[in-house]
């Protein structure tokens, strides 16, 4: 007997029933069915005489596989381990022992890493995501910390193999910048970024401060879901300024050249969305009602309000609040969620994109409110 593979052995039934309640609530025969019925509706005359649509059932029914096809995966490697935990001690071979030791910890954080994914089923959860960065009161400081921010989550998407798509910075700073609205486009972004949302505090030594006094600077999150159109919510033009201006900030040659660059002004509400980074005035201008369409969707919502009209009064500036989660350079490095107590001494890493133990703290937090 390999003493070394017991507590594999006895984890192992834990981890099966925890992949089996996962496939429980995804309802795989259902979304088999869902799968077939699709693939049904991509053969029929004329489908993709609506490219649109057809494109919207295709991305659809490739959700549907992918949630089958790692469920699946997952089942095969379970019994895979199982089978080679009984060849191992057969063969009382202590090197395959800690090989299966090591895989066994890879399909636990698997395991776990899919039954989070399955939690975001909430209403926007599997769209792209809007990201807006904005630097809180502090000068060059909190204009520095915003655009540390803004790499941070633009590195986490990039290692989660998400686009990200810059549609408005304003970088006209000495350092840093003001504020940077991005799309992060891929299944499931709004879902595992949406509690990201809210106000981050940095304590270092400013590399901007001659006196090398530690500092605390602010920089505040807004995340909406990306939405193509929402039959809830129709703009009415006359509500709506718009305005043209010319680009600022590095960009290219094309930067500069015309008044390109878009400004909205939301009337009822004040919210101003601006967008520059597109070639040309009438793709800002599309940019840029989505991004004002995805605003007032999430304001709607969050005001409880059954109709944009019902939204009134001065909403340009969102809440600051109190803080999240706070990062701390000096004189300890410590990155501390304020929610769900989760910290990381690893300052460097999380700055380079390692958010996921925030994240996945956050959905676990809120799975067991749920239960």
């Amino acid at each position: 007997m390999l003493i070394a593979l017991e507590p594999v052995k006895q984890a192992l039934p834990q981890v099966a029933e925890q992949l089996h309640d996962t496939g429980s609530t995804l309802d795989l025969d259902g979304l088999r069915a869902k799968s077939e019925e699709l693939g049904k509706k991509t053969l029929e005359a004329g489908f993709w005489d609506d490219s649109e649509k057809a494109q919207t059932v295709l991305k659809e029914k490739s959700r549907a596989d992918n949630k089958i096809k790692r469920y699946e995966g997952l089942e095969g490697e379970l019994t895979d381990l199982e089978e080679l935990i009984e060849l191992a001690e057969e063969m009382d071979d202590e090197e395959e022992a800690a090989a299966i030791q090591e895989s066994f910890d890879q399909l636990k954080e698997k395991v776990e890493a899919f039954r989070l994914e399955t939690l975001l089923n909430g209403k926007y959860d599997a769209n792209d995501a809007i990201l807006t960065v904005h630097a809180g009161a502090g000068g060059v400081e909190a204009m520095d910390w915003a655009e540390m921010l803004f790499r941070m989550y633009t590195r986490w998407a990039q290692q989660k193999g998400y686009d990200v798509d810059v549609v408005d910075l304003q970088d006209d700073t000495d350092a840093g910048i003001k504020s940077a609205t991005f799309f992060v486009k891929g299944e499931n972004a709004y879902g595992y970024l949406k509690h990201e949302q809210g106000v981050h505090r940095l304590v270092r030594i400013s590399p901007f401060n001659a006196a090398g006094k530690r500092q605390t600077s602010f920089a505040s999150l807004e995340v909406m879901p990306s939405i193509k159109e929402d039959m809830s919510v129709e703009i009415n033009p006359e509500d709506i300024r718009v305005d043209t201006y010319r680009s600022s900030g590095a960009g290219g040659q094309h930067v500069n050249k015309t008044d390109s660059a878009i400004r909205i002004t939301h009337l009822p509400t004040n919210i101003v969305v601006t967008c520059q980074n597109e070639r040309s005035q009438h793709q800002n201008r599309e940019v840029a009602m989505q991004v004002l369409m995805a605003k007032l969707i999430d304001l709607k919502e969050r005001e409880h309000k059954e109709t944009l009209k019902e939204l009134k009064g001065d909403f340009s500036q969102i809440a600051w609040g109190s803080q999240i989660r706070s990062y701390v350079f000096q004189p300890y490095t410590m990155v501390k969620d304020h929610r769900t107590g989760a910290e990381v001494g690893n300052v460097a890493a999380v700055m380079d994109g390692a958010l996921d133990t925030f994240i996945n703290a956050e959905l676990k937090e809120l799975s067991n409110t749920e239960h």
